[in-house]
């Protein structure tokens, strides 16, 4: 027992100087390719079996014959351990950088490719992830193009809107002041509705941009979907007296929710103005609400007539008007937008669908616990 102790002793001490160079080895190379480290580790390996080697059998006094072979025995290992680590090295390193050219071709804008060929486990986890951030990047550009797109369009509606009626003001203004109108009060009435209306266009844009900005303020409190139905139609219902649209509200459930109630009021009121706008003369705007999937759907159903297949996707986009025919004289495209934004800050989510003879918004919200 005492001279395997002493064996391992020898063996120990030899293969730790080679190890302790390696680890030097290791930390001057680290910044280098790693077929270069793979080297080292080999040649390291090899060494310290060398050295240990070497230490044990001139401590067991072997003559100068048995340890030139087993010095050439080591040596040969050693060299087809370092050939192997090279090759190994090699090919890791051109997979690498095949990945590497993958990657900085997406970065650039493109889309990711993964090389192809077999790859190490670490570089096949390294290509799935790219592959999955290429996919990111891919629909946020999108998302961003679209929204872009939806921006411009929104300067373009909004300047013509604003363009109509200030060009109005002006006329009865200058007409006013040179004393020209034949019916003064006629034009106070109607620059005060062309200034209701800029005011009503200019809030739904400063409301836009709290919610694109994230800085709409909740302030959450616990009630019932029955009052705030209730509370949206009553304000509709004059709208829709004037419109000549029959409003029904009976399917409604009391189910408590956790929502700001001023908001949730506003998104009502749009889709019920939205509704009425576009549903014609002795139609039916129906609001119904009731429990669902664990949920709370309140939902608008019109009269329009429906919305094309190829618009559904669009309808909460911002600016967003669909046909002439569904464009209302005093909308400028930002209320279905409002809606979608104030519903999803509220962890909701607001759908459109077509029935027969019209079409049905949906505002699915969290129930209240309890």
């Amino acid at each position: 027992m005492k001279d395997v102790l002493l064996i391992a002793a020898f063996a120990l001490a030899g293969a730790a100087g080679a190890g302790l160079a390696g680890a030097v080895a290791l930390r001057l190379v680290r910044h280098r390719s790693v077929a270069l480290s793979l080297t080292v580790v080999a040649a390291v390996t090899v060494t310290a079996m060398l050295a240990g080697t070497l230490a044990v059998a001139r401590a067991m006094f072997l003559s100068a014959h048995d340890l030139w072979v087993v010095t050439v025995v080591v040596a040969m290992a050693a060299l087809v351990s370092l050939c192997t680590a090279v090759v190994l090295g090699r090919w890791v390193v051109a997979r690498s950088r095949a990945l590497a050219r993958a990657a900085r071709d997406f970065g650039d804008g493109g889309s990711f490719s993964a090389p192809d060929g077999a790859a190490t486990a670490e570089l096949a986890a390294l290509t799935r992830e790219l592959a999955a951030t290429s996919a990111k990047l891919d629909a946020s550009r999108r998302r961003e193009r679209a929204l872009e797109a939806s921006r411009r369009e929104l300067v373009a509606w909004i300047s013509h809107d604003l363009r109509t009626p200030l060009a109005g003001l002006r006329a009865m203004a200058e007409a006013l002041e040179d004393g020209m109108a034949a019916d003064p009060a006629r034009y106070h009435r109607q620059i005060r509705t062309e200034v209701e209306r800029l005011t009503a266009m200019v809030g739904d844009l400063f409301e836009l941009s709290r919610i694109h900005a994230g800085a709409l303020i909740l302030s959450p409190s616990r009630m019932s979907v029955y009052d705030l139905v209730g509370d949206a139609l009553s304000g509709a219902a004059p709208l829709a007296h004037q419109q000549g649209v029959r409003l029904v509200g009976e399917e409604v459930e009391a189910v408590p929710v956790e929502v700001d109630g001023k908001e949730m009021t506003r998104v009502l009121a749009n889709l019920l103005v939205n509704a009425i706008r576009h549903t014609p003369a002795d139609g039916t705007v129906a609001v119904a609400a009731e429990r669902r999937d664990g949920g709370v759907v309140v939902s608008v159903t019109d009269g329009c007539g429906g919305i094309p297949d190829e618009d559904l996707p669009r309808v909460f986009d911002t600016g967003w008007r669909g046909t002439e025919a569904r464009t209302p004289p005093a909308g400028a495209g930002l209320g279905l937008a409002i809606v979608r934004g104030i519903v999803e800050a509220h962890a909701g989510r607001a759908e459109v669908c077509n029935v027969p003879g019209g079409c049905r918004f949906e505002v699915t919200l969290p129930a209240a616990a309890g």
